[in-house]
């Protein structure tokens, strides 16, 4: 009987644990490995194991072995419970750490596509500003390509008026049908005003083409805005989803970066360098406005010289042609007044040769007379003597006034022809005079103003 109390006393502490929670291991939780025990046989002279018990399983366990077992169910249990607490614990503590991090998360995406969204914004009222600049300004260059037109159309009036006025003058008699000053002008003035049409032709073509490049770039911009306004839209939506909305769902396929999508730096430099061709373009524009509007200016203002200059040379050719006109007719006045008194000398002339006739008969029949004289008696005495000398001097005297006749008679044709060539000069001079001041300088009147040339009429 000794074995039995020696082993319920050996096994006390085995009870001990039995009958009380046994104390927390300090060995880490893990699945212990299943232990395949060995049977004792009892094969000593107190064994039952003999013939009586041939035949039956003699496998048993032992008490410490059934101890053991015990203890090892319960510390496995114990583990179990310990490990499955540790797991709770750790599952809660997982759970609130992901559920802060999923918050931390989606506030983090929130305040990112708000960022975002003040980018967008940024970029969208830049292109708007610009597309609203873009679109001023191209409505200022049509104004002033309007201007361009309206002066190119103005200036078909000053063309014709000096290519009218050179036809016209063309119309002129001889002596004055001269390259005068007046004909120098106007055709600096012809060649001025086809120089300006020219300029302002091309000027409308760099015009029209800006003004398409300003349209093009608009769109441009136009496009950007559109689907940055898209876009803010997108992300305005997206900023307002919440763990609370109603139109949330899956969507594992759009968990991946697209391979045609930019970067934020492409992004942005997509819409500076937008900006910057539109900006460049205006600032294009405007020089050409300003270009423009130096342009219309000054071929107003030197054609408005070139016209000033014309009717001064009409007015000062004018004034000649007149003192000339004048001149001619104070002399045609005085040649009148000298063929008269020529014809009046003409007429003494003839007259006094007349009255001479008279005393050459007295003369020559005393002559003729005292031929008869007798004997002796014809002699050569002074009285002869002196009816011959008188009769030369009668003679004398006719031939110096027939000379002095076919003089004054030569001298008469002369003031005739002198007449008719101051008479026929006066009516050139009147001629030129009418053509100059009633069909050209009158037709100068149509010249347009400043204002019209300038384009803004």
């Amino acid at each position: 009987m000794a074995r039995p109390e020696a082993g319920p006393g050996a096994m006390a502490p085995a009870r001990v644990l039995l009958t009380k929670e046994p104390e927390p291991q300090t060995v880490p939780a893990s699945k212990l490995p299943m232990k395949v025990y060995e049977a004792a046989l009892k094969t000593g002279p107190d064994s039952s194991s003999g013939l009586a018990t041939a035949g039956f399983r003699t496998a048993k366990y032992l008490p410490p072995e059934w101890h053991q077992s015990n203890y090892n169910l319960c510390h496995k249990a114990f583990a179990c419970c310990e490990e499955a607490e540790r797991n709770r614990d750790q599952a809660k503590e997982l759970a609130e750490r992901t559920a802060a991090a999923a918050q931390r998360a989606q506030q983090d995406s929130t305040a990112a596509l708000g960022l975002r969204l003040q980018d967008i914004h940024f970029w969208k009222a830049e292109l708007q500003k610009e597309i609203e600049d873009l679109d001023a300004e191209t409505g200022l260059l049509a104004a002033q390509k309007l201007r361009l037109e309206r002066a190119l159309d103005a200036t078909t009036v000053p063309y014709t008026v000096a290519t009218d006025n050179l036809q016209c003058r063309e119309r002129r008699q001889p002596p004055d049908l001269v390259c005068d000053e007046v004909e120098r002008e106007l055709l600096k003035e012809a060649e001025l005003i086809r120089n300006i049409q020219e300029l302002l032709k091309r000027t409308l073509l760099q015009a029209s083409n800006q003004m398409r490049l300003n349209r093009d770039h608009k769109e441009i911009c136009e496009m950007d805005w559109s689907d940055k306004v898209e876009t803010y839209n997108i992300d305005d939506k997206c900023g307002r989803y919440n763990n609370q909305s109603t139109n949330i769902q899956f969507h594992p396929s759009s968990v991946k970066f697209e391979e045609s999508a930019s970067t934020p730096e492409t992004w942005a430099k997509f819409s500076h360098d937008n900006i910057y061709r539109a900006e460049r373009e205006k600032l294009a524009s405007i020089n050409l406005r300003a270009l423009i509007d130096n342009i219309l200016h000054d071929i107003s203002e030197d054609l408005r010289m070139q016209c000033a200059a014309v009717d001064e040379a009409f007015a000062k050719h004018c004034e000649e042609l007149n003192d000339s006109k004048h001149k001619l007719e104070h002399r045609l006045k005085n040649t009148l007044k000298e063929i008269g008194d020529q014809e009046a000398n003409i007429a003494v002339l003839k007259q006094a040769i007349k009255d001479k006739e008279a005393p050459v008969k007295v003369a020559q029949t005393r002559l003729y007379d005292r031929s008869f004289r007798p004997n002796v008696e014809l002699c050569r005495d002074a009285a002869q003597f002196r009816l011959i000398s008188e009769f030369e001097e009668l003679t004398e005297s006719i031939e110096s006034l027939k000379k002095k006749l076919l003089e004054a008679e030569q001298s008469l044709r002369n003031l005739e022809d002198t007449r008719m060539t101051l008479e026929k000069e006066i009516t050139v001079k009147a001629n030129s005079i009418f053509i100059n001041r009633q069909k050209c300088m009158a037709h100068r009147t149509r010249y347009p103003a400043v204002l019209k040339l300038a384009g803004y009429q």
